[in-house]
């Protein structure tokens, strides 16, 4: 590939040059994570050997240090290695919409939006809040991110679900417990040279409108929140967190690009579902995941039995477990 890229024409076709420019960078990354990885090994099994020939144990905490990283980096590569999607390695749109359970539901749905907020940023992956919807007295009806790094989609589709909060209600008068649920859904980021995505312009109705805050009250004087309807499937996206209508609109844009492509795949999937003769589920579907916070502690998931008894740290963005599980379980 960094042959054909040096040959004379190879950016006659921009689009197709820079998508293999792309390809050719991920494949150069995965190729020297491995060689560095190989390096680690042979330096730190060239020390132990000298180590022992010496009879010198000074080396003993370097080398379980030295061999405690490498094993974590594998652990990481053998779960990415399940991670064959054709979008896996893309940028994940993730949007969490209250469900049952009232002014609760939208609390937890800002609960959610901070939990996976957090899991971004201990992972050290880009992270871009799109979209806020506010509940009349408290929390979110809704709210649309995007996370970024190797294979965010891949991870996250491990969210993709209902999940369910059982907790003593802050908004109840008498305190007393509660069942709220939060539906999570997760696409793929279409990208700019997407072929697969054609959004003509003059199938999209735009509206603007005053962005809201908690309570309804109109926080903007300016008109920048932007309504995108996409005529020919009927789909509607809002956006409102930025102050400029123009930043709004290509938020509001990324979002519809990936919700196009979710659909053109499922219809794929449900003409390939009728050929096989296997039935497509439609709807919510049970939650995939319980945390409860009273009258006990735990975070379980529904599909692998995966389990924390710190539903804190899990709250915190603590989901490496969860996930793992999740991707591990597919392949088993």
């Amino acid at each position: 590939m960094e042959q054909e890229a040096a040959s004379p024409g190879y950016w006659d076709n921009p689009r197709q040059a820079q998508s293999k420019m792309q390809q050719l960078g991920r494949l150069k990354d995965t190729v020297g994570l491995w060689r560095n990885l190989q390096s680690q090994a042979s330096s730190a099994l060239e020390l132990t050997e000298l180590a022992l020939e010496e009879d010198d144990d000074s080396f003993q905490e370097q080398l379980e240090a030295e061999a405690s990283g490498i094993s974590k980096t594998l652990a990481r590569e053998e779960i990415n290695l399940t991670l064959a999607g054709p979008y896996d390695d893309r940028p994940a749109i993730v949007s969490i919409h209250s469900g049952a359970g009232g002014t609760d539901s939208q609390d937890w749905v800002e609960m959610l939006l901070r939990m996976y907020t957090r899991w971004a940023e201990e992972e050290k992956r880009p992270v871009q809040i799109m979209d806020l919807s506010y509940g009349e007295e408290a929390g979110l009806r809704g709210a649309t991110l995007e996370i970024g790094g190797p294979y965010a989609l891949g991870y996250l589709t491990a969210e993709r679900g209902v999940h369910r909060l059982v907790r003593l209600s802050p908004f109840d008068p008498n305190h007393l417990r509660h069942t709220s649920f939060a539906q999570v859904e997760v696409l793929p980021a279409a990208l700019d040279e997407e072929s697969e995505v054609e959004v003509r312009q003059d199938d999209i109705k735009m509206d603007f409108f005053h962005s809201s805050g908690p309570g309804g009250q109109n926080v903007q004087k300016v008109a920048s929140a932007v309504r995108l309807t996409h005529i020919p499937t009927g789909t509607v996206v809002t956006c409102q967190t930025e102050r400029s209508q123009h930043q709004n609109r290509e938020y509001a844009m990324r979002i519809l690009r990936a919700r196009i492509l979710d659909l053109e795949n499922q219809q794929k999937a449900e003409e390939l579902a009728k050929l096989r003769g296997e039935r497509v589920s439609a709807g919510w579907g049970n939650q995939i995941r319980s945390y409860v916070l009273h009258p006990y502690k735990s975070v379980k998931d529904h599909r692998t039995n995966f389990q924390s008894t710190n539903p804190d740290a899990v709250l915190d963005g603590g989901l490496e477990g969860f996930i793992e599980a999740y991707l591990i379980s597919k392949v088993g």
